[in-house]
């Protein structure tokens, strides 16, 4: 193996590390307040449905199966679901009425007021994403969007989570790091620190 290729993977390791203790370091207590939103929705009845694209489609199939059927700990099935893997939906909404409605139909068709929507664009400005966030705030859920730098998914989101770089990997190597917490901490408020939940489920 060449020195060239071994440098190019210890720099992509050193850039990554660098930008992960960045984004954690500004944004520990911003999703520890997601997390504790998320819980507090599932607390009440709620559910949490997910969406993205490409990469960020994966990463929403993803994190939807770990609330579904765990993280780390054993606990109950959690109620979350990725409008990324119903085919005979997204081509009926594609075919129909255009490929930027494909996740707001299923919101409107499935999200309750208290759900959650987790809207995961790199840019910060997919069509699709941003109509489902609309639709979302329409029916009153709650919205968290997780994207890069900036975007027009922020005025739209009730939590932006925005990762400081251009380069999509590695914004997306910090968006599955961010769900596996946001699992992490709904398990831990939910099954092991009720306590510090029950001030928040009996806000109106």
């Amino acid at each position: 193996m060449s020195g060239q290729v071994v440098e190019d993977i210890l720099g992509y390791a050193r850039e990554g590390c660098a930008l992960r203790e960045r984004f954690f370091a500004e944004n520990a207590e911003h999703v520890a307040r997601v997390a504790r939103t998320m819980a507090v929705s599932l607390a009440r009845g709620g559910k949490i449905l997910l969406c993205g694209n490409g990469g960020s489609a994966a990463d929403a199939q993803h994190l939807a199966a770990e609330f579904v059927n765990r993280f780390q700990i054993e606990r109950p099935p959690l109620p979350a679901l990725a409008l990324t893997t119903d085919t005979s939906a997204l081509t009926a909404i594609g075919n129909d009425y255009g490929f930027e409605r494909v996740f707001s139909k299923q919101v409107q068709a499935l999200g309750v007021r208290g759900d959650v929507l987790v809207g995961i664009t790199t840019s910060g400005n997919s069509p699709n994403v941003l109509e489902a966030m609309r639709a979302a705030r329409d029916k009153g859920m709650v919205t968290v969007g997780l994207a890069g730098s900036n975007g027009d998914i922020v005025p739209l989101s009730d939590f932006a989570l925005l990762v400081p770089h251009k380069t999509t990997a590695l914004i997306q190597e910090i968006h599955i790091a961010v769900g596996h917490l946001l699992c992490k901490l709904v398990d831990y408020y939910l099954f092991e620190a009720v306590m510090e939940l029950r001030p928040y489920l009996d806000e109106a």
